[in-house]
């Protein structure tokens, strides 16, 4: 590390917010116990024990600013442009397809089952064929109704499984399966799955605040859990973020965004980038790099059983 380069970490350590003890020092003249509602509004890395020391230390702060917005920005797109890996069937453990007629919760055990094996014969240990509504993963007989099948519901998120919390959440919102229509409710029976781990939850979050569902509408804080979401591998929060940057003239990160959201089944994704490069905002290469990624996705998730299931379209709603 050059002198220049240490001195400037050094000194861009010396402004932080010392966390060590609850001790805030002020960037400006160093007083400890520094009052924290008085934090560098753009880097949120530096604080001042009031107003006036912000003000004053705001032109030597520029430029340390400007550092650590960039390397946060930097830290954040690592994160964001980072494919996650994708989820297979516990069954067959082939590619799930991403939309939800390609795959079923199964309330009973609380796996997530492709249309493909849920369709197909299951058989005990004797080789002897079951009746059709048994669950091919737990053997358990499915649920015949509405009714029966949120009962299953409630007992696994008292067994706290987020997945169940979240469909319970997308109940309360529709304000099906006999339960009132409460969007105070299933905001926070989704924000309880997130907390869990379950991350595609963040997108029926971010599509509440971009749509004003029981909250008032937020753009900023939708898109801040269509990332979370899209971080988590949720294709449709993907797509969304490539839309907005691509109406904000981010034609480069709407690429990268769609391009994702492509290599991860979404259509629309794809015929967005197709209208890109008609409207000369991609390359020739860039709609054929997206053609591929597409045929790779359906050529994973294909299987006879998935088309057998397709083409009976069962009711398996439950």
């Amino acid at each position: 590390m050059s002198a220049a380069a240490d001195h400037q970490r050094r000194r861009s350590e010396k402004n932080m917010i010392f966390a060590n003890d609850d001790v805030s020092i002020c960037a400006n003249c160093g007083k400890e116990g520094s009052d924290v509602k008085n934090t560098c509004n753009k880097c949120k890395q530096v604080v001042y024990c009031n107003a006036a020391c912000k003000k004053k230390h705001r032109h030597k702060h520029k430029k340390d600013c400007e550092e650590h917005r960039r390397q946060a920005a930097e830290v954040h797109d690592e994160k964001l442009f980072k494919q996650p890996p994708v989820e297979d069937c516990p069954i067959c453990f082939l590619r799930m397809p991403y939309i939800d007629t390609g795959s079923q919760y199964m309330t009973c055990c609380g796996k997530v089952i492709c249309t493909g094996c849920i369709y197909a014969p299951v058989y005990d240990d004797q080789g002897n064929e079951l009746a059709k509504k048994t669950c091919p993963f737990c053997r358990a007989s499915r649920p015949s109704s509405d009714e029966e099948a949120l009962e299953n519901i409630k007992k696994r998120v008292e067994a706290n499984d987020p997945h169940a919390i979240y469909r319970l959440g997308l109940d309360y919102m529709e304000g099906s399966c006999g339960l009132p229509q409460d969007y105070k409710k299933a905001l926070e029976l989704w924000h309880q799955a997130a907390e869990l781990g379950y991350t595609p939850t963040y997108l029926s979050i971010g599509h509440a605040y971009d749509f004003g569902e029981g909250v008032e509408v937020d753009e900023n804080k939708a898109t801040y859990y269509y990332e979370l979401a899209a971080m988590g591998g949720d294709v449709c929060a993907r797509h969304n973020l490539g839309i907005d940057e691509a109406r904000a003239g981010n034609w480069e990160r709407a690429l990268k965004h769609l391009m994702m959201a492509v290599e991860g089944g979404k259509s629309d994704s794809l015929k967005a980038i197709q209208k890109l490069y008609s409207n000369g905002y991609a390359t020739k290469d860039d709609y054929n790099t997206a053609l591929q990624l597409y045929q790779t996705y359906l050529g994973e998730i294909k299987s006879v059983q998935r088309d057998k299931a397709a083409a009976a379209d069962e009711d398996n709603c439950y």
